[in-house]
């Protein structure tokens, strides 16, 4: 398997992660529960562990924006399928700009390892 390949495949798993820790960020009750306080830290320390692997050969750049908004965007969803949480009009445009950013970086730009 190519170091790409193994790379993607990290940050995948960053993503999952810290979209998942952040699910327990709101389970964790300001912190006041400690079960889901200790998974929301336990998934952000892998998160990140994983990111920094992905560093190896992914560029800083293009990582934590595939990261940061596709976190976004799966974070957002679970707020809407797990917590009922509304997303207007405004929070929707945006979200779509956001991804829309992350496909020109990956389809356009040429720091991108493929």
């Amino acid at each position: 398997m190519s170091p790409t390949t193994i790379a993607y495949g990290y940050l995948t798993i960053a993503i999952i992660c810290e979209v998942v820790g952040t699910t327990f960020l709101v389970k964790s009750e300001q912190f006041t529960r400690l079960g889901p306080t200790l998974m929301m830290g336990a998934l952000y320390a892998i998160s990140f562990y994983l990111l920094a692997q992905t560093l190896k050969t992914i560029p800083l750049g293009i990582a934590y924006a595939l990261w940061g908004g596709l976190g976004i965007v799966l974070t957002s969803l679970a707020g809407v399928v797990l917590f009922k949480q509304n997303l207007d009009t405004a929070a929707v445009v945006g979200i779509a700009m956001i991804v829309g950013g992350v496909v020109v970086m990956n389809l356009l730009s040429n720091s991108v390892v493929h």
